[in-house]
């Protein structure tokens, strides 16, 4: 059952919150892990800098220590309840990679989703065989992928756009991303069905960019931004590199890649015309 909220953001909402919290009483990692006998200061720093699912006991004797008062306190246990999510939910998943455990986070507890993909199909819009390719064309760089485990976690992840409230999904995706550049005719054809059905859907848009679109050249690295329900929670954009990916939480960054969305919106063509060109590829 997919999260009301997404974990990796709730832990980096909780450790913000409790780094302000021991700032604000003037204490230093060293003075807290001392108060509460914990061995070295590494496990509150990476309490502090969500890096860690965080332990509820440990969460609540930060609580004592900062002396925090009802309601802030009960408020601060449910973004930790939040953070400190079981195991069990990601066998329900199956067996994810750490970079698509990430992505699963935050689609999980999204409100609304932007991705811009240069190249190819997003991820959660590639069919198997398209998926498929792609993954096999990625163990030339790194042999180590399993490439059934990898195609298993991507329709895990695929549910959150037919779950019951899905986050509003859009799409921004280049014609040189819709080009078949040499893979099979069916698995494009497939794809390009693919790609209308979800169109139809209420909360999916897809729009293309026409090359040469736009006032400059468009990014050339794959990005996806994430909002939550939560307005607390921090706007979130993944830029997508080689070999691992950089999460951006900070208003400065995020504010820059939704004025790139803005400019990219205003340069793409509208659904309706996307959806036209994608059935007449589809026919040809």
């Amino acid at each position: 059952m997919p999260l009301p909220t997404s974990p990796i953001i709730r832990r980096a909402r909780l450790g913000a919150e409790l780094r302000q919290l021991r700032r604000r009483d003037a204490l230093t990692l060293e003075q807290v892990c001392e108060r509460l006998g914990w061995a070295s200061t590494s496990k509150l720093s990476r309490i502090e800098l969500g890096q860690s699912r965080p332990d509820l006991a440990d969460v609540l004797d930060l609580l004592d220590v900062y002396q925090v008062p009802p309601p802030q306190r009960d408020a601060l246990i449910v973004i930790a309840r939040d953070a400190a999510t079981s195991r069990g939910w990601w066998k329900s998943l199956g067996e994810m990679s750490e970079r698509q455990r990430t992505y699963a986070e935050l689609e999980a507890g999204a409100a609304g989703i932007v991705e811009y993909q240069p190249a190819v199909v997003p991820g959660l819009l590639q069919t198997s065989a398209y998926a498929r390719l792609r993954i096999t064309a990625g163990q030339l760089l790194d042999p180590a992928v399993d490439l059934e485990a990898d195609l298993r976690a991507r329709a895990a992840r695929h549910a959150v756009l037919r779950r019951v409230e899905p986050p509003r999904y859009t799409a921004l995706i280049t014609e040189v991303a819709c080009e078949p550049a040499g893979d099979p005719v069916e698995v494009w054809r497939d794809q390009l069905r693919y790609l209308l059905e979800l169109a139809a859907l209420p909360h999916v848009t897809i729009r293309l960019l026409p090359l040469g679109a736009g006032p400059g050249p468009a990014p050339l690295t794959p990005f996806s931004c994430y909002s939550f329900p939560d307005p607390a929670d921090p706007r979130t954009v993944m830029l997508e590199a080689l070999t691992t990916d950089v999460r951006l939480t900070t208003v400065v960054d995020v504010d820059r890649y939704e004025q790139i969305i803005a400019c990219l919106l205003e340069a793409a063509l509208p659904e309706e015309e996307t959806v036209r060109v994608l059935a007449r590829r589809l026919d040809e």
